[in-house]
């Protein structure tokens, strides 16, 4: 069992666990009903649905996406069942980009014992285990929250230490490039930052690169060299990337929960194109 990371066979093998808690994270952009559906016909023994919007995003605050805070995350999850005393595993069907945001909130709310089922239901499946249509419940479990900074960076913050943090923009190069935005208000990216799509943190089996890969390629962008903030669409997929540096063992980075969705649409400079972009002249906000 790789740091952060679960096998499928590993994950098969403690199904009678009672402290084990596997949370679905499957979500389809434009069709939420949908995962929710593919939940309810066949999903991991003993998993419940994690859902993006109702359980791993606030219903209010910066962004698509809000991030919900630690307090919240906590009685959220602890309410479905994870708690000090369980260990949980989480998975979708898209690599990890998904599960990692509910992998954040476990352990930016102090949840040590969490894991990524590497390779996703995708694995699962390939390795002939088993899928079921049963629902689950679990008694609600009291997930402490741990004190002391959360590692996220907000819009005023970040305009201000742009050029002297390495931000790592991590959706698809032609949404980098302001070629296409099919949700945003604005095509491009923030100012300064690099683009390092997060499907690269995968191989060409859906499963997590080797840590010293991993740790190639971010210290290749920066990584390691000074605070990296990573960004995406609207702080989800980000997390995957702050987990490929954790499993790379690498400084922690900041994540911009808001990221692109929110940046977009506050009027913020945008650059567009390849190259990251200069250092713009954004105005700071007069402290009374």
């Amino acid at each position: 069992m790789r740091d952060g990371l679960i096998t499928p066979e590993e994950l098969a093998a403690r199904l009678d666990d009672p402290a084990l808690r596997i949370g679905d994270c499957r979500w389809y952009l434009g069709d939420a009903e949908g995962a929710r559906r593919a939940y309810a016909e066949a999903h991991i023994p003993g998993a419940v649905h994690l859902d993006l919007e109702r359980h791993l995003s606030a219903p209010f605050g910066p962004g698509r996406h809000p991030l919900p805070s630690r307090v919240v995350s906590a009685a959220i999850l602890g309410a479905l069942g994870f708690g000090d005393g369980t260990f949980a595993v989480v998975y979708d069907d898209r690599g990890g980009a998904i599960a990692a945001r509910a992998w954040w909130m476990l352990s930016d709310a102090g949840h040590d014992r969490v894991r990524i089922l590497d390779g996703g239901l995708q694995a699962w499946a390939e390795a002939g285990l088993p899928l079921t249509g049963e629902v689950v419940e679990h008694d609600p479990e009291f997930l402490t929250v741990q004190q002391g900074p959360s590692r996220q960076i907000d819009r005023e913050t970040l305009a201000a230490r742009l050029g002297e943090v390495t931000v790592l923009d991590v959706r698809a190069p032609e949404r980098y490039r302001g070629e296409e935005e099919p949700i945003d208000p604005v095509a491009g990216h923030i100012p300064t930052a690099l683009n390092a799509p997060c499907e690269e943190n995968l191989g060409p089996d859906g499963r997590f690169l080797d840590p010293e890969t991993l740790a190639g390629r971010y210290r290749g962008l920066g990584a390691g060299s000074g605070e990296v903030v990573v960004s995406c669409g609207s702080g989800v997929t980000a997390c995957h990337t702050a987990f490929a540096m954790r499993l790379a063992g690498l400084p922690e980075p900041l994540l911009y929960p808001g990221s692109w969705s929110d940046w977009s649409r506050e009027g913020m400079p945008v650059a567009t194109g390849p190259e990251p972009g200069p250092v713009p002249d954004v105005p700071t906000k007069e402290v009374p």
